[in-house]
């Protein structure tokens, strides 16, 4: 469970293969790029630190991790996430809650969280992924329209009304650079797709920059030259009171983290028909985030647009990923201080772009016309990523969609009073109806359908209580009862309890949900109710009454 792919994927590596993973390798590094700096800048930090998490974090996640194509770095996802960190905390505090997160991940993955997190609700992720999408389109208004302003407010509303105030200062120069990006991206891939758009737009706009002289801002001209070389690794100084204030943002960097390596794993197991370690995974993003925080980069994940690349180039191996990895590093090594040159307008439309994909909007039209749970989950969270915080809506959707989730199972568990409902005309349609069986007298039959959990539990009571007599013998049917929790077994306790005290006895039939029994035996109930009370077939508690009856 927690052997990384590589060196499974080593055991029948060929020399085919290896050239297939090289090409792939160069092919995604290239890709990888102008999106580590574009998210670097986008969330708040230096381009560089894009570079660090790319590098470092991709190898790590290809070397460890439990998926053979994964491509880790940073994602746009996290950006919302590692701006708002980066605006209360400062950049330190980032490091030390994408450190405090790569521990929470590791402990995540030896835990075996790895099945639980992919089971996350689709309108959930849909929600918040679309919430993601139209902050990061917001967040680069400034840099697409070329905007004469100070710095952009973090709240989404205010956000706007700052762009509005200064629509008038807007660069045209920048507005066409910007436009030109956008259209090279989605329209490049007629042509090729051995060649990413994105990098084509760079070449072009800044060429066009440089040649025609454009009053345009550059990524040199904001930051400064950009470092050509790996910082020297630095381990966080965390104390407990700073572990207090950054666990919260700490814990939203290794949710989402595992959510999205997780999602991407699952993609590319439906491209290559293979089939990912789940937990390993976990822990390999978790090691990647210590890693990148020690040498000052930004949170890394799974990325998705990444790893379908690296597939459609004829990747199979995480030599792939690690060969992803170096190519960055030369790049950053010998012409990193090329990059300085890139227009701001440039990255803002790639930007532009990766939001558009990210947005899921077929999927997001799709679920609203789903259930209304479904809708009502997906809007809750897509308003609380975009007007609130990340955070927050993650845990207010999780905690909703449960909630909802917990309302459907109250409406299909049922109590029925079966006595006296003799009618013939459901003996034909089930085998096991209730007409087909002789009910002695003094006995009172009752079917329980569905789990019988703490939201249903007040309609097995209800029923009890509410029934017109008190007869010698009262059977509950259990046998569409597929399971119980601690409430409905205290409550199975109380009616027993009450019965014994009115001089009555309890019989559970067909209970066939081992979980049921289980959980009836761990509380001892068996030896309360008796095991002779406990039968697998009607007939037999039938037969048991009979003989209670007799007694």
């Amino acid at each position: 469970m927690f052997k990384p792919k590589l060196f499974e994927s080593l055991k029948s590596y060929s020399r085919k293969q290896f050239s297939k993973d090289l090409m792939a390798g160069v092919i995604v590094g290239i890709v990888a790029l102008p999106l580590a700096i574009a998210f670097a800048i986008a969330s708040g930090v230096s381009p560089e630190k894009g570079l660090y998490t790319a590098v470092i974090g991709g190898f790590i996640i290809s070397a460890m991790g439990g998926s053979k194509v994964q491509i880790g770095g940073p994602t746009g996802a996290f950006i919302v996430i590692v701006y708002g960190i980066v605006q209360q905390y400062g950049v330190n505090g980032l490091i030390i809650a994408t450190f405090i997160a790569g521990v929470m991940l590791i402990i995540m993955g030896f835990a075996r969280l790895g099945a639980v997190i992919k089971f996350i609700p689709h309108p959930l992720i849909v929600g918040f992924t679309s919430g993601i999408a139209l902050i990061i389109f917001s967040s680069q208004v400034k840099d697409f329209s070329g905007l004469q302003m100070g710095a952009v407010p973090a709240d989404f509303i205010d956000k706007w009304k700052s762009y509005i105030e200064h629509f008038n200062s807007a660069n045209l120069y920048a507005i066409i650079i910007a436009t030109i990006t956008v259209v090279i991206i989605f329209l490049w891939p007629k042509v090729t797709h051995k060649i990413p758009g994105s990098l084509i737009a760079i070449l072009v706009t800044t060429a066009a920059v440089q040649l025609l002289h454009l009053p345009v801002e550059t990524i040199g001209s904001r930051f400064g030259v950009i470092p050509s070389s790996l910082p020297k690794p630095v381990i966080p100084d965390i104390d407990l009171a700073t572990i207090k204030n950054l666990m919260q943002p700490a814990f939203t960097i290794a949710l989402l983290g595992g959510i999205e390596s997780l999602l991407s794993a699952v993609v590319s197991d439906g491209m290559i028909g293979g089939n990912h370690k789940s937990n390993m995974e976990l822990v390999a993003q978790g090691t990647a985030n210590i890693f990148s925080s020690i040498f000052g980069g930004i949170p890394a994940t799974g990325a998705i647009a990444r790893t379908v690349t690296n597939i459609k180039n004829g990747g199979r191996t995480p030599i792939a990923g690690i060969t992803h990895a170096v190519v960055l590093l030369l790049i950053m090594l010998f012409v990193g201080k090329w990059a300085a040159l890139i227009p701001m307008a440039t990255l803002a439309g790639i930007l532009v772009a990766i939001a558009y994909n990210m947005s899921e909007w077929e999927n997001f039209v799709s679920v609203l016309k789903s259930s209304r749970s479904d809708i009502a989950v997906l809007l809750t969270t897509f308003f609380l990523t975009v007007l609130i915080d990340l955070t927050v809506a993650i845990e207010i959707g999780m905690v909703l969609a449960a909630f909802l989730f917990m309302r459907k199972m109250i409406r299909i568990s049922n109590v029925n009073i079966l006595t006296g409902q003799l009618d013939d005309h459901r003996a034909g349609v089930d085998k096991d109806a209730i007409s087909n069986y002789v009910i002695p007298k003094n006995v009172e039959v009752f079917e329980i359908t569905g789990p019988l959990f703490f939201g249903a539990a007040y309609k097995f009571k209800d029923a009890i209580k509410f029934a017109e007599k008190t007869p010698r013998i009262f059977i509950i049917r259990m046998r569409q009862v597929p399971i119980i929790d601690a409430t409905g077994v205290k409550t199975i306790a109380e009616v027993e309890k009450d019965l014994r005290h009115r001089g009555a006895k309890l019989i559970l039939a067909e209970v066939h949900s081992g979980q049921v029994m289980q959980e009836l035996k761990n509380a001892r109930l068996l030896f309360a109710i008796g095991k002779a009370n406990v039968t697998e077939t009607m007939e037999q508690a039938l037969e048991r009454a009979r003989q209670l009856l007799f007694e």
